[in-house]
């Protein structure tokens, strides 16, 4: 049971991983995208609608990204050219997401893919115990776990992670340098668009081999959330995401196994518990918001 949570943890997890880590990159710079849910609803759509088209999930996976960096590109476009309210913008493109993928996704509920399998990793998933929990899963898994510490080398150890910590800090210091901070941030908006649809796709066409309405079911704001809760380091977000992998694995086995729990408790439970740990990072002042987001969440959403 406890391997089947951790296994359940690492496959439910990543499409929110990713989302969270695109999320981050975005925030990093500067601007908070509540429309992350829509993005990934939009990469979830159209990563399955291609491999439906093309019968290859892997130009299903980059249809995806493009779809989630086409709908982030409207968030940018408003919140970055035109100055529009972030918090209202991103509220506005998820609800338009939802539309959007509801009209055209209708054709598409019953169709059949041959969508990404656990591929396991020769000698490693032969590990008893761990082998199965963490070399046992979907190409696009093992591809997210990568991007972690990618996105950290990047943020952390390059020029150009500097420019994007910088157009979240202090913009001034972009223009002094003759950069322009906003060209920058839109950058970083696409960057994390098009991580939120790859997210997406990898829920349609990896985890779950199918299309629903609405199937993210709130994936997108909890990677959101999930960015303030690991203090916007990837690494605390990559945990963070397993751990809400975690409880949605719990609540499947816990069904599995007909425990007289309500399941509209269990249904409940993934949420309860990000909250839990938001409010466990809030209490120990463990998070560090970037100056230009800490305008935006004190009341100064134009940023």
């Amino acid at each position: 049971m406890i391997a089947d949570i951790l296994t359940g943890a690492v496959r439910s997890g990543t499409s929110v991983m990713l989302a969270s880590q695109g999320e981050l990159i975005s925030e990093r710079a500067g601007v908070i995208n509540l429309g992350t849910e829509g993005s990934m609803l939009a990469g979830a759509l159209g990563g399955f609608a291609v491999t439906v088209w093309t019968g290859n999930p892997w130009l299903g996976a980059l249809a995806g990204g493009g779809c989630g960096l086409l709908l982030s590109l409207l968030h940018a476009v408003l919140v970055v050219g035109f100055g529009a309210n972030q918090l209202a913008t991103g509220l506005a493109i998820m609800f338009f997401g939802i539309g959007l993928t509801s009209f055209f996704g209708r054709d598409f509920v019953s169709s059949q893919i041959v969508g990404f399998n656990p591929v396991p990793i020769p000698l490693l998933s032969d590990i008893p115990f761990v082998g199965g929990i963490l070399f046992n899963h979907d190409p696009l898994t093992y591809l997210s776990v990568l991007l972690v510490p990618a996105i950290w080398y990047l943020l952390f150890r390059t020029r150009l992670g500097i420019m994007v910590r910088t157009a979240g800090e202090r913009e001034d210091v972009l223009f002094a340098s003759g950069l322009n901070p906003r060209l920058i941030r839109a950058c970083a908006v696409l960057a994390g668009g098009f991580l939120a649809g790859l997210g997406g796709a990898q829920l349609s066409i990896a985890y779950t081999h199918s299309w629903v309405e609405n199937m993210t079911a709130g994936r997108g704001v909890v990677a959101v959330a999930l960015v303030i809760f690991a203090s916007w380091k990837p690494q605390r977000a990559m945990l963070g995401a397993y751990l809400f992998g975690a409880a949605q694995a719990l609540q499947l086995t816990v069904q599995q196994q007909g425990w007289a729990i309500s399941p509209f408790f269990l249904f409940m439970f993934p949420y309860l518990l990000t909250l839990a740990a938001l409010l466990l990072v809030e209490r120990r002042k463990l998070s560090r918001t970037p100056e230009a987001l800490g305008r935006v969440l004190a009341g100064d959403p134009g940023g």
